[in-house]
Parts: C-alpha cells; structure tokens; sequence
C-alpha cells in the first residue's frame, strides 16, 4: 500500500513535511471535540433525527450540533436528507459512504485509547 508511513525507512524532510501536511489535514476536516463523536454515533445509529443525536451525544449543545453537522456536510462525512412530504417536515441525518472510510482510523483510535488508559492506570498503580 502506497500510502502507508513505514517507521524503518529513514525518514527525509520531504516526506517527514509530506506526512506533516497530511495529518494536520485530517485533523483539521475531524478534529476537534465534536465532530469524530458524531461520526461515530451516525455510524452506529443509521438515520437519526437532530434531537436523537444530540442526546446520544452528552454535553453539546444545539447550535454547537448544528455548526458541526454543517462542516460534517460540507466534507461530504454526513447527508442531511428531509422528508417534505410529511407533516411535519422530518429531517434525519445519516453517515455517508466516506465517512466510513474513517472506520480504521476511529477503532486504530479506540484501542490506542483503550491501552494508553491502561498504561495510565499501571503506571499510577505502580507509582504508589
């Protein structure tokens, strides 16, 4: 796979800025405290209503939501499909085909977190 860093090649300026560039990139369209938490509860919940998810996300607020699920659209993370032809209007809010793309990426994260919390206990245990 062509786009994988290998650690045992000795890394030059050019491709240390190249993978520099490009993470700060993919953080910058999913960093931040929201918006990875709402990919993954879209992920996870298939259509969803604004309010569900709002409530299946602890602590953020409605205009904060909104603001995020605006730049999720706009990067082409989440659709934001409305059903005119009810009464009232039904707006639900599904993952698209490239978000799942980031699938590896949030469970590569996951397990970090999972060991790194851990590592962090073991370390405070041994400490006393």
């Amino acid at each position: 796979m062509e786009n994988t860093i290998d650690l045992a090649e000795s890394i030059t300026a050019a491709k240390c800025s190249e993978n520099l560039s490009s993470v700060e990139d993919a953080i910058y369209v999913i960093g931040g405290k929201w918006k990875l938490k709402i990919i993954i509860v879209l992920q996870e919940s298939g259509n969803i209503r604004f309010n569900e998810l709002q409530r299946n996300i602890r602590g953020i607020s409605a205009r904060v939501l909104s603001n995020e699920l605006k730049d999720l659209e706009l990067n082409g993370f989440v659709k934001r499909v409305v059903h005119a032809e009810q009464t009232p209007v039904v707006v639900e809010y599904i993952s698209t085909d490239y978000s799942r793309t980031l699938r590896n990426v949030i469970i590569a994260l996951s397990d970090w977190g999972k060991m790194h919390k851990r590592n962090i206990r073991t370390e405070a245990f041994l400490s006393q």
